[in-house]
């Protein structure tokens, strides 16, 4: 084993504990009826189990946006909300069922696109999500950027839009599907978009690795020079200190530590951590972060499924060299 990453591992250890790892690798507990979804490597994945508190919170909300979109299911905002609702309570299929006849119903709406990509994302159904980002990217063309409601309002109020969303997913399902190529400009629109430091530093950090991944190391550490000390973030402090550590002012195992954190926070910053081995040769160390990652119940956060997406190409990549040559 290489010394570093010997020094690593029990770090990465407490972060499979603070993630969940002790469920079995890409499933939630108490699965009932079909999964939500199948992994990059074909495993089934139910929707995890939720605090009994949130999950109530969770379900009355739904019931409420059940309601409205009965008393008007031709509506575009009562079906809209149904979706959103379900798919915050983990019922993925049912809420792109919903996009899609809202698409039916109100077909030029790009709402409706811009949602479903992300649950197509969520599924691990790539190229779909393209194919809706693609069109949300047209119907929006030439029309003005609105906010977007956030399913769970902070103080601060909304912190993102339409059009910076559907760029943003659009970015992250290319990139997902190893088209760096196609990632970068997506996340570059996203980054031009921004109306706050939250939404700058999401779209920055993803354009940096889609930029490292294409070799282009000098452009990337351009994109994160200007957020220095002084950035503030309201809700993305995950993102915030992965360029920290991309600009050398976080060590790769603070981002690793669990205290104070939940799992979507830790799952994001580690896949930061992953990134950051990777770039700098050390793949073991990447690969040991990637699978830690994806022993969590919670399967659903970017983190996770990119690192699945890195595992994968990972595997068939190590499989082809082990082929033997004719």
């Amino acid at each position: 084993m290489p010394r570093t990453l010997s020094r690593t591992l029990p770090r990465l250890l407490a972060l499979a504990c603070a993630l969940g790892a002790c469920a079995t690798v890409g499933r939630g507990p108490g699965p009932a009826g079909e999964p939500e979804a199948r992994s990059l490597f074909g495993q089934p994945l139910y929707s995890p189990e939720q605090p009994l508190e949130q999950r109530q919170r969770l379900e009355a909300q739904l019931d409420s946006a059940r309601l409205r979109y009965e008393a008007n299911p031709d509506q575009a905002d009562a079906i809209l909300w149904y979706g959103r609702r379900a798919a915050a309570a983990g019922h993925y299929r049912e809420s792109i069922s919903l996009f899609t006849e809202g698409i039916k119903k109100h077909p030029r709406d790009p709402r409706f696109y811009r949602f479903r990509g992300h649950r197509w994302i969520t599924v691990r159904r790539f190229d779909r999500a393209v194919g809706d980002l693609e069109r949300a990217v047209r119907l929006v063309r030439g029309q003005p950027d609105q906010p977007e409601p956030d399913v769970s309002p902070g103080p601060a109020g909304p912190l993102s839009t339409l059009q910076w969303n559907i760029w943003y997913h659009l970015g992250l399902a290319y990139y997902l599907r190893g088209e760096f190529g196609r990632a970068a400009p997506a996340f570059r629109a996203a980054l031009n978009l921004s109306r706050n430091d939250d939404s700058r530093v999401a779209a920055a950090d993803w354009l940096y690795m889609s930029l490292r991944r294409l070799g282009r190391t000098a452009e990337a550490e351009a994109v994160i020079r200007p957020f220095g000390p002084e950035v503030r973030v309201v809700e993305n402090e995950p993102y915030l200190r992965r360029i920290r550590l991309y600009r050398g002012e976080l060590p790769p195992d603070s981002l690793l530590e669990g205290a104070g954190r939940s799992a979507l926070e830790l799952a994001t910053q580690a896949y930061g951590v992953g990134n950051w081995y990777l770039y700098n040769g050390r793949q073991s160390e990447a690969e040991a972060v990637f699978w830690r990652i994806t022993s969590a119940e919670n399967w659903a956060p970017f983190g996770y499924i990119a690192a699945e997406a890195d595992l994968r190409r990972l595997t068939r990549a190590q499989q082809r060299r082990a082929q033997p040559q004719r």
